[in-house]
């Protein structure tokens, strides 16, 4: 069993490390006049390919009128298109336009100059096992998750709340 106090310093450290590039990240797709989630969806677009709405929510992990409005705003500005499902009208496909898979690519290319400037000096050695131990502890809170939330996915107070 590993020290307590190591526990919470290396826990304090993930969640300062996490804050401190998310608020990197953010600022500079705030230059590009996104959000962060917008920028989010634009680079598993590109990643992935079309997808649907109900696609989007659980790979954004995400609620359903949030994608809605997620996807008005990107949209709007040219980057995204919805187009109807053959076979089924209510189901709509959302893809990247060229504008979309160019601001994606900026994005992409973004990201990959932020890691390598941040893990500048760091081996391939101390990434793989840096990588093996965030693993675990990625794990660790997709199975703490699972048990708090239950099979569908809500909280159980949101559950209980849901079926009164």
């Amino acid at each position: 069993m590993s020290d307590p106090s190591l526990n919470a310093a290396f826990f304090d450290t993930m969640i300062v490390m996490n804050r401190k590039l998310r608020t990197l990240y953010d600022a500079h797709v705030r230059t590009r006049g996104l959000t962060l989630s917008r920028a989010r969806l634009l680079i598993m677009l590109a990643d992935d390919g079309g997808k649907t709405q109900t696609e989007i929510a659980a790979t954004l992990e995400i609620e359903q009128p949030s994608v809605v409005s997620l996807l008005d705003g990107v949209e709007r500005k040219g980057l995204v298109a919805r187009h109807q499902v053959e076979g089924d009208r209510r189901l709509k496909r959302v893809e990247l336009t060229e504008a979309g898979r160019a601001e994606a690519l900026i994005l992409k290319n973004f990201a990959r100059d932020l890691r390598e400037t941040i893990l500048d000096g760091i081996d391939n050695a101390q990434l793989i096992a840096a990588t093996r131990v965030l693993d675990h502890v990625l794990g660790g809170i997709t199975s703490e998750l699972e048990r708090v939330s239950g099979a569908g996915g809500q909280p159980s107070s949101r559950r209980q709340a849901a079926a009164s």
